[in-house]
């Protein structure tokens, strides 16, 4: 009988990524200072929490966060898994993306709000009443939320539409609780001037008014609309509750949300990237000047080289558009991309950072390496997108841990 061998689930000559545990205390510190204390801190996980790693994020933030936020059903199911299995208490959980009947029934069992944002609903309080005579007194009401397009034109009910849209929710207390009405901003990010914006919150404004009184509510709907950008520079607009995208994760939404904080509050916020994104070379060797490199023939060596092998390609996220113009940092030094990046390879000059060839070399594709950094900023400028692309194309193949 053969010896039975251990594979790894990660390459062992693959890249992975580092996320800072403090870099996520220190971002929900930064945020709650410039919020009122009855205001609720939701943490946004969508995504594969823009590209940082589910579980390994969900761990991090469990202890920070009043709630958290997930596009899909199943996410939310393995949030309620990880609180049992490590005997926690339950956060919020709150579903922002499409979900089936099967699905609502489950997140009515598990306490786990959801939204109603289409014309689908009334066809799944069947599924919910179905569900209501079979558990009985155990039943308890699906929590809802009801989305408003106050002008994204993405989910959610026109204003002007909401009687006849929600008139299904009539008499239906004892089946979905409707806890909050929420939207989404349209453009905060790209602009300073934010008129488009108090529009938006006067359509939701409007909105709550109209839900509280078809329905006869006598009591207070949650409101939410701000997002990383307005948290910071509408205070307005954080309501009852925030939540909390990329700059959880320590990024800035735009260049444009940073000038306009530096201009709205006392003093410029400081977000700590909690991502780093690692290398290890598979050679290093030399190349004579003259000699081509990479598909294409694109870069020709003008002198003698010492390059290093990377196994990082566009398979795992890293942008085809840093071909000959993006860099990594090796020994704290800056080493051009040579050529083109390849699906699972790139080639930088690591002359300047190495002093032979016999030795392997780490290189950081995002974070710091001495006095040196590249940021996912950095690297959106030279793939032409945006720092959220950046991020959450990292190949969720790639080993993710969690570091101090």
């Amino acid at each position: 009988m053969g010896e039975s061998v251990h594979l790894s689930e990660f390459a062992d000559h693959a890249s992975w990524v580092e996320i800072s545990r403090s870099a996520f205390a220190h971002n929900v510190s930064v945020y709650r200072n410039l919020m009122e204390s009855y205001i609720l801190l939701g943490g946004v996980l969508k995504g594969n929490a823009y590209g940082h790693g589910f579980s390994q994020c969900l761990e991090i933030i469990h202890d920070y966060v009043d709630a958290i936020f997930v596009i899909s059903p199943l996410d939310a199911f393995k949030i309620r898994k990880y609180e049992k299995e490590n005997d926690l208490v339950q956060k919020r959980v709150i579903v922002l993306g499409s979900i089936s009947p099967e699905e609502i029934v489950h997140c009515a069992m598990k306490v786990i709000e959801v939204v109603i944002s289409d014309n689908h609903w009334p066809s799944y309080i069947p599924h919910l009443k179905r569900s209501e005579k079979t558990r009985g007194n155990s039943y308890r009401p699906l929590r809802a939320h009801i989305h408003i397009d106050s002008g994204l034109s993405r989910e959610g009910f026109q204003v002007d539409d909401l009687p006849e849209k929600i008139s299904f929710l009539h008499n239906l207390s004892s089946l979905i609780h409707v806890q909050g009405v929420m939207s989404h901003f349209a453009n905060t990010e790209d602009v300073t001037e934010q008129s488009y914006a108090f529009e938006q919150m006067g359509k939701l404004n409007k909105a709550y008014d109209v839900i509280t009184e078809n329905l006869g509510l006598e009591y207070k709907l949650e409101k939410h609309i701000a997002q990383s950008a307005s948290t910071l520079i509408i205070p307005h607009s954080q309501n009852d509750m925030v939540r909390l995208g990329i700059s959880l994760y320590g990024l800035w939404p735009s260049s444009e949300t940073k000038l306009s904080a530096k201009i709205v509050l006392p003093e410029l916020p400081h977000l700590k990237a909690a991502l780093s994104w690692k290398c290890k070379s598979q050679s290093v060797k030399k190349i004579h000047s003259g000699t081509y490199i990479g598909y294409g023939c694109t870069y020709r060596a003008e002198r003698d080289l010492r390059v290093a092998l990377l196994p990082i390609g566009y398979f795992d996220g890293y942008p085809r558009h840093l071909s000959n113009k993006g860099y990594v940092l090796v020994n704290g030094t800056r080493c051009k991309i040579l050529g083109r990046v390849m699906m699972n390879h790139i080639i930088v000059d690591v002359t300047e950072a190495t002093g032979d060839e016999s030795h392997e070399v780490v290189a950081t594709l995002i974070g710091k390496d001495g006095a040196e950094s590249v940021t996912a900023e950095n690297l959106a400028e030279w793939a032409q997108t945006i720092n959220y692309e950046i991020v959450t194309r990292i190949g969720s193949h790639l080993k993710r841990m969690v570091v101090d």
